[in-house]
């Protein structure tokens, strides 16, 4: 038996590698190592790149001399040839998104800039509807203000920061609130409605339309890479143990 691991009496051939791996959910995260180290083997970075990637990665782990970096070897186990290629593999795999994905995204930014669009509201949320039916007319009277009322009647987050919410990405609000919002004015107060088993008041402060500026352009690279990943992962073909060990 060829074994890859020993812990004291116990020795780890390939078969029981892949099954301990399964066991304790870490095989898809592997294989995703795995499909990202395929990936990214042949993109090219030039000596800045590799010096900067160094850099980052011994800010990110914290290693701060000569003596950390060895220490940090020893316990993963690593040589100083694959720490630098640990290092260069983020740099590698961020080139590898522009490279595969980069003409896709001005595309995909107008087809999904409508989840990515911010609002900015005052909320006062309660499960009373009289109440809040009051509240709603004394701010709309300029009796009192969301900053008076929230703390001490919103039932939710919201009270903690003077009925301020946002800004919130459109795919991240509740569909009927996105409703209200995407048809109201800065400063618009709206009637109570109930959502679901709130009653809320509300009024639109801002309205930020997504620009593709480089953080959308990222999470645009992100979502394509992701899809990609999940996809490559669908189509491996695993041996069982019983097949390895035949």
């Amino acid at each position: 038996m060829n074994s890859f691991i020993t812990l004291g009496d116990r020795h780890l051939d390939a078969s029981e590698l892949l099954s301990l791996l399964t066991q304790h959910q870490m095989l898809p995260q592997f294989l995703k190592e795995l499909l990202i180290e395929q990936a990214t083997q042949d993109i090219a970075l030039t000596s800045a790149e590799e010096a900067l990637a160094l850099e980052q990665f011994y800010a990110r782990q914290q290693i701060k001399d000569e003596a950390q970096a060895n220490a940090w070897l020893r316990y993963h186990r690593m040589s100083a040839e694959q720490l630098s290629a640990q290092a260069m593999r983020r740099v590698k795999l961020e080139k590898f998104k522009q490279i595969t994905w980069n003409a896709y995204v001005e595309t995909d930014f107008l087809k999904y800039k409508s989840q990515l669009d911010q609002f900015t509201c005052s909320m006062i949320r309660t499960k009373d509807a009289e109440l809040a039916q009051e509240l709603y007319f004394r701010i709309k009277e300029g009796e009192q203000t969301f900053a008076d009322l929230a703390p001490q009647y919103s039932q939710g987050p919201e009270a903690q920061s003077s009925g301020l919410v946002g800004p919130v990405a459109a795919s991240n609000m509740h569909p009927k609130l996105l409703q209200i919002l995407s048809s109201s004015k800065p400063g618009q107060l709206c009637p109570p409605q109930q959502l679901e088993e709130w009653f809320i008041i509300v009024r639109l402060e801002q309205y930020l339309p997504a620009q593709l500026d480089e953080a959308i352009r990222q999470q645009i690279l992100d979502r394509r890479f992701q899809e990609w990943l999940e996809q490559q992962l669908q189509a491996v073909k695993l041996s069982t143990p019983a097949e390895l060990s035949s």
